[in-house]
């Protein structure tokens, strides 16, 4: 079968403007970006408000390995399927970084025949929203600094500023530095650090921002520092940077028209990681996404403690969400690691059946964790080369007996649409069953208790241990009138727990909470949990080093 990369510069793909007229978009409302990529104007929202809503499928998935187990690459093939067996799909997914896309994961565009396209332009550049995301965030840090140094008029406290500058790269020696160095024209000095765009407050902003005027607001009601007259919070308001930080993003809110290898429309935009950010696609994308077609299927980042958490007890509360299912993504590769062993043809069938088996719990305890909420699951067995019929049965029967409404096998990536079409079926299905949706927690509940609930009801967690930090700024928070903000955790997508050598379902374990953040401009706080960071760091041999151009000048060793 050829590259990923090679099917997607083979594929032939339909003009913009066709998806776009398909998806009952109007002309004016459509602002391509060369010829298969478009903004769209927000004014859709508007001029569709009478239509019913979609039903909307959340993609998640079990605890995943290093390398992911093709979430992306599902909720594609899904799309597809829908669209075989007669439906009206509409995508909708998060840009890809150029931290992972160089890093160890390879780009977010799916695999094989489960592709969105243009494969090359979305992870790299595509139409340039994270570089403004990275701007508007730099640029507040520039004015912060620049205020401190023409008088402070804000009298800020120089060892209360939490603003960090960002850059979309895994770049780990920029976790912790010393800026302002070389005598005063630089500035003071003093210890900062920078966060990956993913992971910035404004990533965060422009994910659920519902318009312009919402982002101008959010952007100025950012908390950048304290002052050391009475510990004010400094705003970027204050700062008078928001108006410029919207102007920098205005074009970036709108979200991404593409296409799937099958024609069907995808929505991607805004790219927030679900380790260290929410992780889930625009709240305008969604929006519009609900408006086009009659199901939106929009993947949320890593296991379903991570992303699908979020987006039901952030991104649905924030935007009045409703979804109807979920679709659960798993390998035997996955339930193989959490059994104890790799996925190694020279393991002995007993030993890999055993493995399955055990690994099983990792996938009921994500079952568990999607039926707090009160939805139906369909667990997607997303086959992979050398998986056996024996193994994937078995990975099928498992999930039925740990509660799965119904358990297909995807085949998308090889076979496209139809090899995902009984999935799809599945998924209709489930959307038609009646739920219970709910919240995990309640506004008017304590940090600490919502911090508590999440870690007891989703990880597994015996207790939680704050230290002392987080419990200052815990109190700090709640003195501040924070405390009725939803909660975003930090912490490792490999574990339930915080600790990612920790697999399977873990139980009687402490988890650790070492920090706190305030987002007020978003709308949440996050707790750091264990050793988790807010900017990666790339391996001893990152898949930029696969990347290169041929004698004819094409893109090479992308994936």
């Amino acid at each position: 079968m050829k590259s990923s990369l090679e099917i997607a510069q083979e594929a032939a793909l339909l003009p913009i403007e066709q998806i776009a007229e398909r998806s009952g978009l109007e002309p004016d409302e459509v602002e391509p970006y060369g010829r298969h990529k478009a903004k769209l104007s927000l004014s859709v929202i508007e001029r569709l408000a009478d239509v019913p809503d979609a039903k909307l499928i959340c993609v998640a998935g079990m605890t995943p390995t290093r390398a992911g187990e093709g979430k992306t690459t599902t909720a594609v093939g899904l799309t597809q399927g829908l669209g075989v067996i007669g439906k009206s799909p509409v995508l909708c997914l998060r840009e890809p970084s150029l931290g992972p896309v160089f890093g160890i994961k390879g780009g977010a565009a799916g695999g094989g025949m489960t592709q969105v396209v243009p494969m090359e332009d979305l992870n790299l550049h595509f139409t340039g929203d994270i570089h403004a995301i990275g701007a508007a965030n730099n640029l507040l840090a520039a004015l912060l600094d620049a205020s401190i140094l023409h008088g402070n008029p804000h009298k800020i406290d120089a060892l209360r500023i939490g603003w960090r500058r960002a850059v979309d790269m895994n770049d780990r020696a920029l976790r912790q530095i010393v800026l302002g160095l070389g005598g005063r024209p630089n500035g003071y000095p003093r210890e900062t650090g920078f966060d990956i765009t993913a992971a910035s407050e404004v990533m965060a902003i422009l994910a659920v921002a519902r318009d312009l005027h919402d982002l101008r607001r959010r952007l100025g009601a950012i908390t950048v520092a304290y002052s050391y007259d009475g510990a004010k919070p400094v705003t970027a308001e204050d700062l008078g940077a928001a108006g410029a930080m919207t102007v920098l993003l205005k074009d970036a809110l709108k979200p991404n028209l593409i296409q799937t290898l099958e024609g069907q429309p995808c929505l991607m935009h805004a790219g927030p990681f679900a380790n260290i950010a929410h992780g889930n696609s625009s709240l305008v994308a969604d929006l519009i996404g609900l408006k086009l077609g009659d199901y939106v299927v929009t993947e949320s980042g890593f296991g379903s403690d991570m992303g699908m958490e979020k987006l039901f007890d952030i991104v649905c509360r924030v935007g009045k969400l409703r979804p109807s299912a979920v679709v659960l993504v798993c390998t035997v590769r996955a339930l193989k690691h959490h059994g104890g062993i790799e996925d190694d043809p020279r393991v002995e069938r007993e030993a890999g059946i055993a493995a399955l088996e055990r690994g099983a719990a990792n996938l009921r305890r994500h079952l568990e964790i999607v039926s707090e909420f009160g939805l139906p699951c369909v667990v997607a067995v997303n086959r992979r080369p050398g998986d056996t019929d024996e193994e994937v049965k078995l990975v099928q029967r498992l999930a039925l007996e740990g509660g799965a409404f119904a358990a297909e096998v995807n085949e998308g990536f090889e076979r496209g649409g139809a090899g995902a079409a009984a999935l799809a079926e599945a998924a209709v299905d489930a959307c038609e069953q009646p739920n219970e949706f709910g919240f995990l927690y309640d506004d008017d509940d304590s940090i600490e208790a919502k911090i508590n609930t999440i870690a007891r009801r989703v990880y597994g967690a015996k207790d939680v241990f704050f230290y002392p930090e987080a419990e200052q700024r815990i109190g700090k928070f709640e003195a501040d009138g924070l405390g009725n903000l939803p909660i975003c955790m930090a912490k490792t997508h490999l574990s339930l727990s915080a600790d990612p050598a920790l697999l399977g379902a873990p139980e009687d374990f402490t988890l650790p909470v070492r920090d706190l953040r305030a987002y007020t401009g978003a709308g949440w706080l996050v707790p750091l949990c264990g050793d988790i960071q807010q900017m990666p760091g790339l391996g001893k041999t990152p898949a930029a080093l696969n990347v290169d151009i041929d004698a004819d000048g094409r893109t090479v060793g992308l994936f």
